[in-house]
């Protein structure tokens, strides 16, 4: 069983998905923390009604970037954190993280990346003119959504589609394959080889 620290910045729908994913046993661990760097995200409230602790951290208060990213990581390493989830956390994730965290911390991104990183991905996706969108699960690293992907799913983009609608529709998917990756995750089945990641068949999975 892994324990989970959860990042978000918003309304924490991904947050519900990983809560219900532990909550019925889909991923075997269970979240320890969320943290917002927001004091009104309605996910600290979802939190709270898990029985997860729900704390604030205000970027404001702290000197820097990296100052506030050290203090994150620390109360992270101080919840006793295997792995740390970005569940709509828009703040980038500095050295301080990916050295407390190496390939242990993952996001969640609106697009088929590497297509559309970065914010509005809906949106970009429909002022190209594209066919599929989707939603990817990825390793994060030093780059804006350049880490190694776990897993991804396609979404049809509809004529007529609003970016709100296709935002709903990638959401659904994003619910779906983000408990699925934590899963292969605390599984132990997800090796990093360069820039792919390969899914072990649970025969292959150390035994822990």
């Amino acid at each position: 069983m892994i324990r989970i620290g959860v990042l978000i910045s918003g309304s924490g729908t991904n947050l519900q998905a990983i809560l219900d994913g532990c909550r019925e046993g889909r991923i075997p661990g269970r979240v320890a923390v969320v943290i917002s760097d927001r004091a009104d995200a309605y996910g600290l409230e979802r939190a709270r009604r898990a029985g997860v602790d729900a704390l604030h951290m205000d970027p404001a208060a702290y000197p820097s970037r990296t100052a506030f990213d050290a203090a994150l990581a620390e109360r992270l390493q101080a919840y006793g954190v295997d792995l740390v989830c970005l569940a709509g956390y828009m703040r980038l994730v500095r050295g301080p993280m990916l050295t407390a965290f190496p390939n242990r911390i993952l996001n969640i991104h609106p697009s088929l990346l590497p297509a559309f990183p970065g914010l509005e991905a809906q949106r970009q996706a429909l002022e190209h003119g594209v066919k599929v969108a989707g939603c990817t699960v990825h390793f994060v690293t030093a780059g804006v959504d350049e880490g190694p992907i776990i897993l991804q799913a396609a979404v049809p983009v509809l004529e007529g589609d609003t970016v709100e609608d296709l935002r709903r529709r990638i959401l659904a998917e994003e619910h779906r394959i983000y408990p699925e990756a934590i899963r292969l995750f605390a599984e132990g089945r997800l090796v990093i080889e360069g820039r792919r990641v390969r899914i072990l068949d649970r025969a292959e999975a150390p035994r822990g």
